[in-house]
């Protein structure tokens, strides 16, 4: 790691997986402030679980997880709700449940014993609707939003916990095109605006390639980090496509079919 980076993520010998089955191990690396990172790799390499991790909401095999120059794992609840916010893939489609209300629910470690909102907590909210571009729709209900829209609510939720980490799980996942590329812009101008560490785990190389500042890949029970252009001169984002049809180009930074492939 550099050590002229002052970090808000630290991973130190960083084993992951299940008793019969290893992901990945000896990860060291470190996440800044105000960067906007891409977690890519194929199905099953250990994204979520990573991501998981980190939340807090899984334990590594191996190693340590430094939040803030903190141990991870010394960490209570509460504390890591402070410092950490998760949007996971799980979709909120709650009947008459208000928008406001969703992204209150991020102001859950500050509330009281009985979780009333004081005007603090509703200021945020509305602030964090309105980074998002959602403050016209605080008073809808959650069930009649579309995916984007809905993705957008819950980025809100993640910023009204105001925490300086934001970790999501594959957020453009059921977006189209216009969408994957709106909430990405987003994210990125959140990270670069507020100051935040943002990590997302995606299956879409192009967006990460262009929009994001720095990637983490998992392959082949491997962790590498830099980039696009480290990652790409390193060979490192080839391997992504190893015993597959197709080869990555990096002139083109894109798939194609390997020659002699029809």
């Amino acid at each position: 790691m550099d050590a002229e980076r002052i970090y808000t993520i630290e991973l130190h010998g960083l084993a992951l997986g299940y008793p019969d089955r290893l992901l990945f191990e000896g990860a060291d690396i470190g996440f800044g402030w105000g960067e906007f990172t891409a977690l890519v790799g194929r199905n099953g390499t250990g994204k979520s679980t990573l991501l998981r991790t980190v939340a807090g909401l899984v334990r590594p095999l191996r190693g340590q997880i430094l939040v803030n120059d903190r141990d991870l794992a010394e960490l209570t609840a509460r504390e890591v709700a402070e410092l950490i916010s998760f949007v996971s893939t799980d979709e909120v489609r709650v009947a008459n449940l208000r928008v406001r209300d969703v992204v209150a629910l991020g102001r859950a470690p500050y509330t009281n014993w009985i979780g009333r909102l004081n005007d603090d907590d509703r200021a945020r909210v509305m602030r964090a609707l309105e980074l998002v571009g959602m403050s016209a729709f605080a008073a809808k209900g959650i069930d009649t939003l579309s995916d984007g829209e809905r993705q957008r609510v819950m980025i809100a939720r993640a910023l009204a916990q105001d925490t300086p980490i934001i970790l999501l799980d594959e957020p453009t996942a059921f977006l189209d095109l216009p969408n994957r590329y709106e909430i990405c812009l987003l994210l990125r101008r959140l990270a670069h605006e507020e100051g935040k560490s943002i990590i997302f785990s995606t299956h879409d190389l192009s967006i990460s390639l262009e929009l994001c500042d720095t990637l983490a890949m998992i392959e082949g029970g491997r962790f590498c980090y830099g980039t696009a252009g480290q990652l790409i001169a390193s060979g490192d984002i080839q391997q992504l496509f190893a015993g597959t049809s197709l080869e990555f180009d990096a002139v083109t930074r894109g798939a194609r079919l390997r020659e002699g492939v029809k």
